[in-house]
């Protein structure tokens, strides 16, 4: 079978397989030992490896895990976006009807029924996916049908208990920090603000399947910029600015 398209806003494909992009992301990560909160992320080489890095660690993850709220519940907890790392699902009032190619990834006929459902998948304060979801509620139970139309349940919290797994279709980053080629040509020069970033960073469709084969919900999700953000670490004693580098409180 093939594998999930992994593109840039350019469709250039990025070759780093799953495991391969975790470790090069994770190691890169640790070796820059750069301040992992956005607006410290300086506009220089440097800075914008690390985001790249980071970047690709999420994106990674979630290529490997089925669910991407797990997923998403995991890197809020690690990067200290939350006092509270939990992930809501805040409802989102619009209505996209299912589309010809919906319904052909859903395998659905012209007439059954699909349903749609937009959130905004938040920890704490921060949205970190905007999300749209067509399924199929008569693959679902009716308790699952309740939670969906009437609480803020992330959807694969909802329907855990099918076992689901999930298959890409593709992902693609929308933002860039280092552009294509950066390996070999000169570093750019140090700027003296911060990194920019834009809204949407990385968008990824994919289908959730029964263990069995039966396809029962199509997902695209979109990751913020509040994905690459975290908690300040705590000011010292002495109340001065903050250092640029760890502080002996600082574990990773």
């Amino acid at each position: 079978m093939g594998r999930p398209r992994v593109r840039s806003r350019r469709d250039n494909i990025l070759p780093p397989r799953r495991t391969q992009a975790w470790l090069w992301g994770t190691a890169l990560a640790a070796a820059l030992g750069l301040a992992s909160d956005a607006e410290a992320f300086p506009d220089s080489f440097e800075g914008r490896l690390e985001a790249l890095a980071l970047l690709q660690t999420l994106n990674a993850d979630l290529l490997s895990h089925d669910s991407a709220t797990a997923t998403l519940q995991r890197w809020c907890a690690e990067h200290g976006l939350a006092a509270e790392p939990r992930i809501v699902a805040h409802r989102v009032s619009v209505e996209k009807p299912a589309d010809a190619e919906v319904r052909t990834l859903l395998a659905a006929g012209a007439d059954e029924p699909i349903r749609y459902r937009r959130v905004a998948l938040a920890c704490g304060e921060r949205v970190l996916s905007e999300a749209d979801n067509w399924y199929r509620p008569g693959r679902l139970t009716a308790e699952m049908n309740r939670a969906l139309e009437t609480t803020e349940t992330p959807f694969g919290a909802v329907v855990r208990s099918l076992g689901f797994h999930r298959r890409t279709l593709d992902a693609v980053l929308l933002f860039e920090p280092l552009s294509d080629g950066w390996e070999r040509r000169p570093r750019p020069p140090t700027l003296r603000h911060p990194l920019a970033l834009p809204h949407e960073l990385l968008r990824h469709r994919a289908v959730l399947e029964t263990p069995d084969g039966v396809p029962f919900s199509l997902v695209v999700e979109t990751y913020t910029d509040e994905v690459l953000r975290s908690s300040p670490p705590p000011q010292s004693s002495g109340g001065g600015p903050r250092s640029g580098g760890g502080g002996a409180g600082q574990g990773r």
